[in-house]
């Protein structure tokens, strides 16, 4: 058979996975694809740091992707340019493209699959979301029979380290990042991970997937882990809870403000330690699928690395391979239900709330009367005397579930009273065993 060809942009930590698999098992990748599967170039910006792979390279990346022996292009750099104009020159070419690139699919997906379907070529980009977890894939193809009401979980393995690390040994945020950059879990600069962008984009994408509705990045809430304090990894266990970073994507039911929504959010909560998410450590990934027939599903194992989503990415290889030689395509993008993405100040969802406050009679009551008077109600309110001295206690409320309108001002409100030093903290609680946590 004519051999599928193939141009690989980017050379890093994946990409050298991918040239490895490539090589090591060629003759298992042509059995499985129905032709041999062959590197027709590599792209990189500095191609003196990669001589081994001799006539393979080149620094015109354009050239490379338009190349008429082309095939199929590979995407493993990142970020929105120049992959954005790169794998947009290839799809009007005709090839079809296999991608890493979440951030990019979360901004700009929607012109990507146009420009596939325009060309009649395959867009597949299993890798972007999990790493070697196969959890796109059943997405778009295994439930596409069912109604998919939720997906939630851990997507990011930086920051699952770090929380897992501050549980374990009561470790401050700022001594487990540090931990997770000599460990190489962190980047040098851990932001798009510790500020929530990487999961946000990432969720963007399961919600896409799961509700066939276009979510981008700018959709979907978001919040990162560095105001998370040790006292919040206490205060979580005496609740039996564990703090994690979840990504939550939900199909919520029409009520008087709204008609049938999404909605995508990122931020660390609360969860039951009994829940199998709490027990998820270390930089591995969770994702529970929810849908209406099949129940719940568990999708778990390593979300990042080189080996990992290098293994992704030629699963989606492979699977374009066999559509090239057979003649057929794989999924197209499904946005058929187009549903509005609903506001966060909407959502309905349970807080722990920590404040400390002047240490004297009828504070407690000053400050449940706050929530009362905006409409949330209290499930548990109690105070100590545990506060920074000088007269202080700390008062932590828990709340039943309320509008996360309401109980922002609520904390503004509180902020600003005399008889407050200061709202140390505010963290959702999820209940994720049960649905409905918008509703």
């Amino acid at each position: 058979m004519k051999p599928i060809r193939v141009a690989l942009l980017g050379c890093g930590t994946v990409g050298r996975e991918v040239v490895r698999l490539l090589h090591e098992q060629a003759d298992e990748l042509a059995a499985r694809a129905g032709a041999p599967v062959e590197l027709a170039g590599v792209a990189v910006r500095r191609p003196h740091k990669h001589a081994d792979l001799g006539d393979l390279l080149t620094s015109d990346a354009s050239g490379l992707v338009t190349r008429e022996d082309v095939d199929v292009v590979v995407e493993v750099i990142g970020g929105i340019e120049p992959a954005r104009t790169l794998l947009l020159e290839a799809l009007k070419a005709g090839k079809s493209v296999v991608t890493a690139n979440k951030a990019l699919l979360a901004e700009d997906g929607p012109a990507l699959a146009e420009a596939a379907d325009a060309s009649g070529v395959d867009l597949y980009f299993e890798a972007s979301v999990a790493g070697a977890i196969p959890l796109l894939r059943p997405l778009r193809e295994s439930l596409a029979g069912d109604r998919i009401t939720r997906v939630a979980g851990i997507v990011n393995g930086t920051t699952n380290f770090i929380l897992s690390a501050m549980a374990a040994s009561g470790a401050s945020y700022a001594d487990a990042l540090e931990e997770a950059t000599r460990l190489g879990y962190a980047e040098a600069d851990p932001s798009a991970d510790v500020d929530g962008y990487d999961a946000a984009s990432k969720a963007a994408i399961l919600a896409s997937l799961a509700f066939h509705t276009r979510v981008n990045s700018a959709d979907v809430h978001c919040e990162g882990i560095r105001a998370v304090t040790a006292g919040d990894i206490a205060a979580a266990a005496t609740m039996g809870c564990v703090i994690k970073l979840l990504a939550i994507c939900e199909r919520t039911p029409a009520d008087e403000s709204m008609p049938e929504s999404v909605s995508a959010r990122v931020y660390p909560a609360m969860i039951p330690a009994t829940h199998p998410l709490a027990s998820v450590d270390g930089a591995f990934n969770a994702v529970f699928v929810e849908a209406e027939a099949a129940g719940q599903l568990m999708f778990y194992g390593q979300g990042a690395g080189g080996a990992p989503t290098a293994s992704a990415v030629l699963g989606d290889l492979v699977a374009v391979a066999r559509n090239r030689v057979l003649g057929g395509r794989g999924p197209r993008e499904s946005a058929y239900a187009s549903l509005p993405v609903r506001p966060i100040g909407t959502l309905r969802t349970r807080y722990h709330v920590s404040l400390e406050v002047v240490d004297r009679a009828g504070v407690l009551s000053t400050i449940t009367g706050e929530f009362a008077r905006h409409g949330v109600s209290i499930a548990a309110a109690r105070q100590t005397g545990e506060g920074n001295g000088n007269g202080s206690a700390r008062i932590v409320v828990v709340t039943h579930k309320a509008p996360e309108a309401a109980l922002a001002a609520t904390v503004d409100v509180l902020a600003g009273l005399d008889v407050v030093h200061g709202v140390h903290s505010v963290l959702r609680v999820e209940d994720l065993g049960r649905k409905g946590v918008a509703g």
